[in-house]
Formats: C-alpha cells, sequence, structure tokens
C-alpha cells in the first residue's frame, strides 16, 4: 500500500513540473522586450484571460481569447504565418495557452513571462 503512495506522489510531482517547463520550441520574453515588440504589425498578441480580467485592464492591441476558448478559436481568429504572443495574468496560462497553440500546428509562439503582473 505504500508503494502505491510513492507512485501517487510521483505522478502528481510530474504533473506539477511539466505544467512549470517552458514548451519547446516557444520563446518566452520579459514585459520589458514586449514593450518593443507591440508595434511590429506581423505579430499577434492574444490575452487568454478570462474576458472580466480583460475587460479590468489590457495591453492595447491584444486580441482576448480566454484559454478555455483557445483550441475552437485559434485556427478562426490566429494566421500560422504570423508570430503569436501570448498573455494571461502570471504567466502560467499562456504557457499552457503556448502548448494548446503547438498541438494546433502553430510554430512561432512567444510567451510573456510574467504576464499582466510584471506589465509597468
Amino acid at each position: 500500500m505504500e508503494y502505491l503512495n510513492y507512485i501517487l506522489l510521483a505522478l502528481v510531482v510530474i504533473f506539477f513540473i511539466q505544467r512549470l517547463i517552458p514548451t519547446k520550441g516557444v520563446k518566452n520574453i520579459s514585459t520589458a522586450e514586449l514593450k518593443a515588440e507591440l508595434k511590429d504589425k506581423n505579430k499577434q498578441f492574444v490575452d487568454v484571460r478570462t474576458p472580466g480580467e480583460f475587460k479590468g485592464n489590457h495591453i492595447k492591441g491584444f486580441k482576448n481569447i480566454p484559454l478555455q476558448q483557445l483550441t475552437t478559436m485559434a485556427n478562426q481568429e490566429l494566421s500560422k504565418e504570423k508570430e503569436v504572443v501570448v498573455i494571461c495574468q502570471s504567466g502560467m496560462r499562456s504557457q499552457q495557452a503556448s502548448k494548446v497553440l503547438k498541438k494546433l500546428g502553430y510554430t512561432n509562439i512567444t510567451n510573456v513571462k510574467g504576464g499582466m503582473n510584471a506589465w509597468n
């Protein structure tokens, strides 16, 4: 029985580590670096927070596609030909969003580290 507890603990640890490890092939930038990129018309800026969070505070030029709707809306709203820059509140949901976009076939993805919490 104790053996099962170790296996369960190991699975939980692996689950959380996978969420923290950056996605292979996804670039990570700081909010300072983001400021320099906001004027680039060849990039698509996506905020994956909820509509309420987005309405409360967002960066001009970002489109709100909540994480829960990303799988269904990405191909309608985003081009695979352009870089996708993803932000959320802390950087966790945008990291998940980067993984979702990767699975959907997007190849040029950038995650904003620290999210809106790091934005001044």
